[in-house]
């Protein structure tokens, strides 16, 4: 596929670090000629200097024969504008734009193709709050993520003593815990040398404390899944956020009513907008997050969850090590070099999740890339796996998954189908949806969504064509 990234910075570079690794054509399109040669010299793209506003730019960058448009440059109205342009002018067949400003919305008349022609909004601070808010709803979680319209959810969970699976194989689960039907798509286990590796996943497998797993549910079992896993930690009430930033300032008006807050920020002039932003509950503190007098005056001993937001990786770092050290319940840094988020999360260090702005909608962009019918995608551990929900379509003459029972299916070592949704008769014969803890003998029908996990993001190939549907595949 060829695809156009307008904007070079740190969601442009993540975007087309992503993109770039599956084959795809990608041109890069930015103002700034040394953030594109360093973007050329670590990545196998093609970099185009100039503002992707004007048509001769576009032009340049081979708007005329591109599938795909991502518009994440700074700023709200240049992504818009692009848009527009790649639509008018050049028929590019998808559109996709960075936009801040909650006026903007998906499906309203300004993004239809007689307004700014888009096809599908993005917001990062907006995907991120969402992300960590799961994680205060379920303090025990290292992810939750949802499928098929909030019916399905992934949970990946660190196997701890107490909870009444540890310790037992995977065969026992259904009398263990027998009203919650689940399953365990993957099991990532640490080795004497501190690396994870994914252990084989059957009946046999023993799950062991500090294993992380990955478990698919139906969303009223999420709770229970993760009482069976991991010892119940103390509901989140007391929250300390470093940074008042966008994503800072969009977490803090979410989780007001629900939490007692305290938000920490540099800038005077910020501290002020902030107060002004926020309900009178929340407590606005100028300050430097890594000061230790600080925190220990603040109490940090006592915050439930610890959450370092601002734009510093190094700083957002040191702040949560310091938090931790000082008796935060929970800690979690919000990091944008990769290498910085495989380096501080996991077993035996002192930050307990460690996010990336960029994959948090790496997945949203995905879900356009990949070929066949896929309704949603997203990306896991660091970007290395996905999990993506696909939909059958087609008979048994023209799928290669329609018709079969799971087990009949080539799917790469390590991937999983762990749950169908299905369309069901309801009381009045008005279609439902059902959720089907997927087993080896659970046969695929036509219009199902199928929700699997892959390992590796090179084994994504393998499933695109084993949903494929005749001659109607591109």
């Amino acid at each position: 596929m060829k695809i156009l990234i307008l904007g070079a910075g740190r969601v442009g570079e993540s975007v087309a670090e992503s993109l770039v690794s599956e084959q795809n054509d990608i041109t890069v399109i930015d103002t700034d000629p040394q953030r594109l040669a360093l973007l050329q010299d670590r990545l196998d793209l093609r970099g185009v200097v100039g503002n992707g506003i004007q048509p001769s730019v576009l032009r340049e960058a081979g708007a005329e024969d591109a599938d795909m448009l991502i518009a994440c440059a700074p700023l709200d109205e240049t992504n818009l504008v692009a848009c527009k342009i790649a639509h008018e002018v050049f028929r590019i067949q998808t559109r996709i734009a960075r936009v801040r400003s909650p006026e903007f919305i998906d499906g309203s008349e300004l993004m239809r193709s007689e307004g700014f022609a888009v096809d599908e909004l993005i917001c990062p601070e907006e995907s991120l709050t969402t992300y960590i808010r799961k994680l205060i709803v379920y303090p025990e979680a290292l992810q939750v993520l949802e499928f098929s319209q909030q019916r399905v959810s992934l949970i990946a969970v660190r196997a701890m003593e107490g909870g009444p699976m540890v310790g037992h194989v995977i065969s026992e689960l259904p009398q263990l815990v027998p009203d919650l039907p689940m399953r365990i798509v993957a099991i990532y286990r640490r080795d004497v040398l501190g690396h994870d590796r994914q252990v084989i996943c059957d009946g046999s497998t023993r799950i062991e404390h500090g294993d992380e797993l990955f478990v698919l549910a139906a969303n009223e079992h999420v709770r229970g899944v993760l009482d069976a896993l991991h010892r119940r930690d103390r509901p989140v009430r007391r929250v300390m956020i470093a940074g008042g930033g966008r994503v800072g300032l969009r977490l803090a008006r979410h989780i007001a009513k629900d939490c007692q807050v305290k938000l920490i920020e540099t800038s005077a002039a910020r501290c002020e907008y902030l107060s002004t932003q926020l309900p009178a509950p929340t407590l606005v503190l100028r300050g430097d997050s890594t000061d230790e007098e600080l925190l220990e005056h603040e109490n940090v001993q006592d915050t439930d969850l610890f959450l370092a937001l601002t734009s510093d990786d190094e700083d957002n770092i040191m702040s949560c090590l310091l938090a931790k050290r000082m008796g935060a319940q929970r800690v979690l840094a919000l990091i944008n070099r990769r290498a910085y988020a495989d380096l501080v999360q996991g077993q035996g260090t002192q930050i307990d999740i460690a996010v990336s702005p960029a994959q948090t909608i790496i997945g949203e962009l995905l879900a356009h890339v990949r070929r066949g019918d896929v309704a949603a995608v997203y990306s896991l551990r660091r970007g290395d796996a996905e999990a993506l929900e696909a939909v059958a379509r087609g008979d048994e003459k023209s799928s290669k998954v329609v018709g079969k029972r799971i087990d009949q299916l080539p799917l790469p070592p390590g991937a999983a189908i762990g749950a169908i949704v299905r369309d069901g008769p309801g009381a009045d014969l008005m279609p439902t949806k059902e959720v089907i803890i997927a087993h080896h003998d659970t046969v695929i029908r036509s219009g199902d969504h199928v929700i699997v996990f892959v390992p590796r993001k090179r084994m994504v190939r393998q499933i695109e064509k084993l949903f494929q549907v005749g001659a109607t595949f591109f």
